[in-house]
């Protein structure tokens, strides 16, 4: 790790910090505090992915969408108008809308093989914004004078890693570059979590053997044909189940780095109680 103790954390004239766990918990809360000191540069993975890797995809279907419009395919054939994204580190719609969800055409729905395409260009790009962790931490000091850098993931970065692995590449990397620090949710969290997604599914990322398995699994209960699943009863239903196969994966990355609570992470008031928090979770470990 990069910082060994709490008095190295707190005597390190850059800290970097990578913070993960299940959306919802409080990450770009958490991001968001110490980027509002001026000290802190704030690296998004979602917001890289939907602006650097995966921003053509996005505009691109935006603009197959509009031309099936006659009115708005002349203007965009003449070069009339242009499409693109806004995304912000507040609102990561595009990408959200962009993978969307698998089902029934009429509802929205995408069916199953082209949704599992999206699934694996999200993969891709997750994985290259995660790599560009480092660069980013360097550029942060380099460039714009940041002392410090925070790094905050999106939900699935523990489907890409097999934290077990002394030698697993993406997290070898990642802990050279920052202490991970994982957000951790108890019970009733996690049924906060449930209750705020069945009032609005939204799409999501997942390993793909596991939405594969929850797809055979959903057809074979509801007896539905692909071109007939509700895309919204299907991720609700699959969202419970994913928290459940991502709570190990999370448990088996915190060997890598550190833990806090998310109740503790609600309490932040300003960077000072951020390096305070920090700094209990290194001694927490090292007791």
């Amino acid at each position: 790790m990069l910082y060994r103790s709490a008095d190295d954390w707190r005597a390190a004239a850059q800290k970097r910090v990578l913070v993960y766990g299940m959306s919802g918990l409080g990450k770009t809360h958490m991001s968001s505090i110490v980027r509002a000191s001026g000290h802190w540069f704030h690296y998004s993975i979602d917001y890289r992915i939907g602006t650097r890797y995966m921003g053509e995809l996005i505009a691109d279907n935006a603009k197959a969408e509009a031309m099936k419009v006659p009115f708005l395919r002349s203007l965009l054939m003449s070069d009339s108008i242009y499409i693109g994204s806004n995304i912000t580190f507040d609102n990561l719609s595009p990408v959200s809308t962009y993978l969307g969800k698998p089902g029934d055409p009429e509802k929205g729905g995408l069916p199953i093989a082209e949704y599992r395409r999206r699934q694996e260009q999200f993969h891709q790009s997750e994985l290259s914004a995660l790599n560009d962790t480092s660069y980013f931490a360097d550029r942060a000091q380099a460039l714009y004078g940041y002392p410090h850098f925070i790094c905050d993931t999106g939900g699935s970065i523990c489907e890409w890693v097999d934290a077990s692995d002394d030698n697993d590449p993406l997290l070898t990397h990642l802990s050279r570059t920052c202490l991970p620090l994982w957000i951790k949710g108890d019970a009733a969290h996690t049924q906060a979590l449930i209750a705020r997604f069945d009032k609005a599914p939204k799409p999501m990322a997942y390993q793909p053997e596991f939405l594969l398995n929850c797809w055979d699994t959903y057809l074979g209960e509801t007896g539905l044909g692909e071109d007939k699943v509700d895309p919204d009863a299907f991720v609700r239903w699959t969202y419970a189940r994913a928290l459940a196969h991502r709570q190990p994966r999370y448990e088996a990355m915190e060997r890598w780095g550190v833990s806090v609570t998310a109740d503790e992470v609600a309490s932040l008031k300003g960077e000072a109680d951020f390096i305070d928090l920090v700094a209990d979770a290194l001694e927490r470990r090292a007791s």
